[in-house]
């Protein structure tokens, strides 16, 4: 997000769908994950979520972290920090990494989410099944981008919400709520967001 926003993913950034499977509305995706070849096409063999990401090289567990969350200093924490040997323990990991962002950190995770509501391919899996919930409405879509564009110009930063579950409604009334925010006010409103999405993200990518 916002769960979401700004630019792509961070460069180099394999999207999770290449390794894990794209999460459904159901759940995460497949119970084993295929280990991907350097073209990122499955190679054969399948591990445990959690075993699977303790398991993968330093770089590549970077990598997919950075799939969930583009902070690289957070990614390689939470990386240098395996082996992790429950869901519960990552999830730890992960709030203290982010708790212990350094500076930039949280422009990068910013600039790895689209704008609610925004469409395109080019965007993560994550964040497609994330704003499932937003719909195609016209109407809601032209009063989300309305009011992004104003959020945006107050903050200088693209409008994070933890939107999983969360429809149109819903997430314009928070946008609207937020905007009475001062700017470093809304920067700690927007990093707890951030990192409510990670926990989700994460959770999905090891569950079996």
């Amino acid at each position: 997000m916002p769960d979401q926003s700004g630019k792509g993913p961070a460069s180099g950034a394999r999207p999770l769908t290449e390794a894990v499977g794209e999460p459904t509305a159901d759940g995460p995706g497949p119970a084993a994950l295929p280990i991907a070849d350097a073209a990122g096409e499955p190679a054969g063999q399948t591990l445990a979520g959690l075993d699977w990401l303790n398991g993968l090289p330093r770089d590549e567990a970077v990598e997919v972290l950075l799939g969930c969350c583009a902070a690289p200093g957070w990614a390689r924490q939470v990386a240098d920090g395996r082996p992790h040997r429950t869901t519960a323990e990552l999830l730890a990991a992960a709030d203290a990494a982010w708790a212990d962002r350094g500076p930039g950190e949280l422009e990068a995770a910013m600039a790895g989410h689209p704008r609610i509501g925004e469409r395109g391919a080019r965007w993560p899996a994550w964040s497609r099944q994330e704003q499932s919930g937003i719909g195609s409405d016209p109407g809601a879509l032209e009063a989300l981008r309305d009011a992004n564009v104003a959020y945006e110009r107050q903050f200088g930063h693209v409008f994070l919400i933890c939107a999983t579950g969360r429809g149109p409604d819903e997430i314009l009334a928070e946008l609207r709520r937020r905007m009475a925010n001062d700017r470093s006010t809304e920067r700690e409103v927007a990093a707890a967001e951030i990192g409510k999405i990670n926990a989700i993200r994460l959770r999905k990518l090891v569950t079996t």
